[in-house]
């Protein structure tokens, strides 16, 4: 197992995700504090923030942690405010790209004490897109740890569900957990939802994913390292296309849109099965249905689209975890960058 890296928590143990959540509660219950833990673990240490995509809860959650633990965060946008990068290996750079990644991961490495990375799939070839060229890319020429900000998994979201959950349930394992596909009216990344399924399972929750048709499983690497760790914990992964029985006695609902991978790149064709199943919103009735009474908690990732993804009503509701997983992501990526570059837990 490579540690020196955190591209996906299916190189991690239960146990050192566990520590790591431990880490981050304690960041949390002391960072209003006149001494609060962590401050200082980055003194004198820089870390490169390297996005491809918008963001708004990463790159806040990431400048705002780093500078809390007394480090200093560089943002570098490719294309934009830094050179666009080359990743495919012996090609004759005579298009857009001015520099190889090769020369910007060893730069950067000189410079920083870690390199963290944001590169969504091109929604092309998901062949193509599964290989994860970009982080990988960096992770193979830097000398310097390279951390996954969401790529074709989200690890640093996987660990502030997680949080959030433990701080909800106490115990995860046992649970009933339901990773549910709701409607978007464009395609979007499975990152969220392979990392939420990995997760799941992996501490100890029967996992239900509810998707409109077996064209919406997820990665088969996802689904059989999901029914792997749920076998290690004698518990189950299911796969359900009917909404009402996959609510039922759910402790947990956690939505996520995304694309068909079997229509990757041709989206007019997936567009039909999409449209055909608005009805997968959370709403109340469906939420009436988990467990305890209809007592079960929600949340997403954000950004969510209300009225379309989920109700205002479930949104809103006193069951609803989003903000709370929200601030955790600044709480668990604190913990991280102490294990990876903080001499410290």
């Amino acid at each position: 197992m490579n540690t020196r890296h955190f591209l996906s928590t299916l190189d991690w143990s239960r146990a050192d995700l566990e520590a790591m959540l431990d880490d981050a509660r304690e960041l949390k219950r002391t960072r209003r504090s006149s001494s609060p833990l962590g401050r200082g673990s980055l003194a004198g240490k820089s870390v490169a923030l390297v996005f491809f995509n918008p963001s708004l809860r990463t790159r806040s959650s990431f400048e705002i942690g780093v500078f809390e633990m007394g480090g200093h965060a560089v943002v570098l946008e490719p294309g934009k405010g830094a050179w666009p990068i080359e990743f495919r290996e012996g090609v004759v750079m005579d298009a857009e790209a001015e520099e190889h990644v090769e020369e910007v991961a060893r730069v950067l490495s000189r410079y920083c004490d870690l390199i963290a990375v944001r590169a969504f799939p091109k929604f092309q070839r998901w062949e193509d897109d599964r290989e994860d060229a970009v982080i990988q890319a960096f992770a193979r020429y830097a000398t310097v740890p390279v951390l996954n900000m969401e790529t074709i998994t989200h690890p640093c979201q996987e660990l502030a569900l997680m949080l959030t959950l433990k701080e909800r349930l106490g115990t995860t394992d046992g649970k009933k957990l339901l990773l549910t596909w709701t409607y978007h009216p464009k395609p979007l990344n499975t990152a969220v939802a392979n990392s939420a399924l990995v997760i799941a399972a992996k501490f100890g929750f029967d996992v239900t994913l509810l998707c409109p048709t077996p064209e919406y499983v997820l990665d088969g690497r996802y689904m059989e390292a999901a029914r792997s760790y749920a076998a290690e914990n004698g518990r189950s992964v299911t796969v359900s296309h009917e909404p009402d029985a996959a609510y039922a006695g759910a402790h947990v609902v956690y939505a996520k849109s995304w694309g068909a991978l079997p229509y990757f790149g041709r989206w007019d064709e997936e567009k039909p099965i999409r449209d055909a199943h608005k009805h997968f919103i959370v709403d109340e009735r469906k939420m009436a249905l988990t467990a305890d009474g209809g007592k079960g908690f929600f949340s997403h990732c954000l950004p969510l689209r209300r009225n379309v993804k989920a109700t205002d009503a479930v949104v809103s509701s006193a069951s609803s975890l989003v903000i709370e997983e929200a601030e955790n992501r600044l709480h668990v990526q604190k913990a991280l960058l102490r294990r990876l570059i903080g001499g410290d837990p």
